[in-house]
């Protein structure tokens, strides 16, 4: 089977000329499709850095990294813009856009896809917060939504694209435990029902029984997987 991400080798460093300093060591791993793979390891570790490689939301620096089968390392600005859009990012901070409703924060990530009409993008977005359980806060404002109800819209948000990938940093971190259950249950079932991989970092030992695979980072180094 081929992997989803196929990464060989990879170096990271911050800084330059005599500041700089390495922060990710001769990183391999292959993620496969349709996988829900959690990473752990203290902070500074080296996690949200490689998050982002993967995400393309950075250049890479020296390894390779493979997306898809196509690599990232020497790719432009516009190929990167290219993987972006095949993937669904969920942060700890949901980032919705508080002048917006609920509605308009999911619809605004179909409207990167030329081939879905602004009518289509609505109906998709509508129905992908019904699917969240947010059928009745469609026209909600982010200040009218509790914290769990706006991780629920990062969600709908990630996901009405159908990504292949969803790359998810500490998303239940603000989240209290049975909140952030409700949150990584539905992220489990909607990437199941879609069939896209989910790569989830997070330091909330409470959620690791989804994980098909569990990686642990520790000072910029991948120490186990299992």
């Amino acid at each position: 089977m081929q992997p989803v991400i196929e990464i060989r080798h990879l170096n990271h460093y911050y800084g330059k000329g005599t500041l700089v300093k390495q922060v990710l060591f001769d990183i391999n791993l292959d993620i496969y499709p349709g996988e829900i793979i959690i990473m752990t390891g203290p902070s500074g570790s080296g996690k949200t850095t490689l998050l982002s490689l993967i995400g393309a939301l950075r250049s890479l620096q020296e390894g390779s990294l493979k997306h898809f089968g196509k690599e990232l390392n020497g790719a432009s600005e516009d190929q990167l813009v290219m993987v972006r859009r095949q993937i669904g990012y969920i942060f700890q901070a949901h980032n919705l856009l508080p002048f917006m409703s609920a509605r308009q924060n999911v619809q605004m990530s179909l409207e990167l896809h030329e081939d879905i009409t602004p009518a289509q993008a609505k109906a998709k977005a509508e129905a992908m917060l019904r699917s969240v359980g947010l059928g009745d806060r469609v026209n909600y404002y982010p200040d009218n939504l509790s914290g769990g109800q706006k991780q629920r819209v990062a969600i709908a948000r990630a996901l009405v694209s159908h990504p292949k990938l969803v790359l998810a940093d500490e998303p239940t971190a603000a989240l209290d435990s049975k909140t952030g259950r409700d949150v990584v249950n539905l992220m489990q079932f909607l990437a199941k029902e879609q069939g896209c991989t989910i790569l989830l970092v997070t330091h909330d030992n409470r959620i690791l029984d989804i994980a098909d695979r569990i990686v642990h980072m520790e000072d910029g180094r991948l120490k186990s997987a299992r």
